[in-house]
């Protein structure tokens, strides 16, 4: 990740106050959109790259069932405690975390890889993704969800405000001289390359006027 001691710095400052927000009604169904397109059956393991508080595991789980399997990543202990409040009040013997980088995720073997709004954090997100495949079974699929500013002349005041809550909610966002909302578009555009590249029954569905896209893939 990008200056991981800074990028886990600032997200352990946002710890107690991020799942709110992740878990916004809105919010909630872009998640249930991200796991539908995984495409996931009972007894699949899958696996999320950089979990946060948990807020995609109850979508996961769901689709796995209990014969299944859910592993979250992340690097932030913070993130990571209420990830695993969690999964201890919903009771899910299937479903755990654990620290790691996601972008040399410490797992060997799963049905199904989720990214969610983690692919800006990268410093080489195509070589990232490239391992995300690499840890799939034959079939296996993945999906990426994120945020970026949308081409849609209807969504100019959304990404107005997008580039000003990315200016708030990345790190360095105020660096002078840094366009956090182009930089960002620029690794979303090479994570779907990588994907579009690797995969076949490839999927692309927008929402929020375009500001928010899922894609995903299976691979052959």
């Amino acid at each position: 990740m990008s200056d991981m001691s800074r990028v886990t710095d600032f997200y352990e400052g946002l710890a107690s106050w991020y799942d709110p927000l992740a878990t916004a009604p809105v919010v909630r169904g872009w998640r249930a959109m991200a796991a539908e397109e995984l495409s996931l059956s009972a007894g699949d393991t899958v696996v999320e790259m950089g979990c946060g508080t948990g807020a995609n595991l109850p979508y996961l789980r769901e689709r796995v069932g209990s014969e299944g399997r859910v592993v979250g990543i992340d690097l932030t202990p913070g993130m990571l405690d209420r990830a695993r409040t969690r999964i201890e009040r919903a009771g899910w013997a299937n479903v755990s975390v654990c620290r790691g980088d996601a972008a040399r995720p410490p797992v060997t073997e799963a049905d199904a890889v989720l990214g969610s709004f983690v692919v800006g954090l990268f410093d080489d997100p195509a070589t990232t993704v490239d391992r995300w495949l690499d840890v799939l079974r034959p079939d296996g699929r993945i999906a990426i969800l994120e945020a970026g500013r949308s081409e849609r002349t209807v969504a100019a005041p959304l990404n107005l405000a997008f580039r000003l809550f990315l200016r708030f909610s990345s790190p360095g966002g105020w660096q002078r001289g840094r366009s956090p909302a182009r930089e960002l578009d620029r690794k979303i555009t090479t994570a779907q390359e990588v994907i579009a590249a690797r995969t076949v029954e490839r999927r692309y569905r927008t929402a929020a006027l375009g500001l928010v896209s899922v894609t995903s893939g299976r691979l052959e």
